[in-house]
């Protein structure tokens, strides 16, 4: 189960690492059909910084995750990688709020991973 732990993590900071790049570098592209309906299309170029900022921060979540992989100290890793599932769970929850999606798309696959990390690990 330890792998499979790992490798849950390590789909998690996949998929942050790919909302980095849909945020920060195809919002007027590949966000614009993604998000398509969620936001008006004449807003995806004067939205494009805040969205950019955004991906910067997911970018944040899928960072620490991967450094959770490079602690050799299994305690440590282990913490890190709670703390930011933690993250990534309450910022998808949150995102819920607003779309039943974020919750099955962010949420729910961090906080698989939180559990098992936190029984596993």
């Amino acid at each position: 189960m330890e792998i499979v732990s790992k490798i849950l993590i390590g789909l998690v900071a996949l998929e942050h690492l790919y909302i980095l790049y849909l945020e920060m570098f195809a919002w007027e592209t590949l966000g614009k059909k993604t998000f398509k309906g969620a936001l008006a299309p004449e807003l995806f170029k004067p939205t494009k910084g805040l969205a950019a900022n955004q991906g910067l921060y997911n970018g944040f979540l899928a960072a620490g995750l991967i450094w959770s992989f490079c602690i050799s100290d299994p305690i440590w890793s282990k913490n890190v990688a709670l703390f930011f599932l933690s993250c990534v769970s309450v910022a998808g929850l949150f995102g819920a709020l607003y779309s039943r999606a974020i919750f099955f798309k962010q949420a729910l696959p961090a906080l698989i991973s939180l559990i098992c990390v936190y029984l596993f690990l």
